[in-house]
């Protein structure tokens, strides 16, 4: 029944992110119409924490986050939290041309990526 997920990210600089997006990291897109990527992700995975209210997050996932960052910071790409370990997994993130972040993550336990 559920054959994927799409993601949307809002950026006052939708442009630059969708440069980013595919000239830094190499995601490749297709053109949904009048010029619009859609970019292709890796594989993916949902978790529900608990919490008091609700929102979400995205996270581009890794084997080895400090080979990853190193990479990103020899093509440009501002780390703006280093790695912190956060018992499940290793968690970082990187800048955006917007300014905001995406944060990057090494996970220690069991993915479902290949189910």
């Amino acid at each position: 029944m559920i054959t994927g997920v799409h993601a949307i990210m809002f950026s006052p600089a939708a442009e630059q992110v969708r440069e980013f997006l595919s000239g830094t990291l190499g995601l490749p897109s297709v053109d949904a119409g009048d010029g619009w990527p859609v970019f292709a992700l890796p594989p993916a995975e949902l978790a529900v924490h608990p919490a008091d209210a609700g929102q979400h997050q995205l996270y581009l996932m890794c084997d080895d986050i400090h080979a990853t960052l190193a990479g990103l910071r020899a093509k440009g790409v501002e780390v703006a939290a280093e790695v912190a370990d956060r018992g499940r997994g290793l968690m970082a993130a990187i800048r955006l041309p917007d300014g905001t972040e995406l944060g990057v993550y090494q996970p220690r336990h069991p993915t479902a990526l290949n189910l």
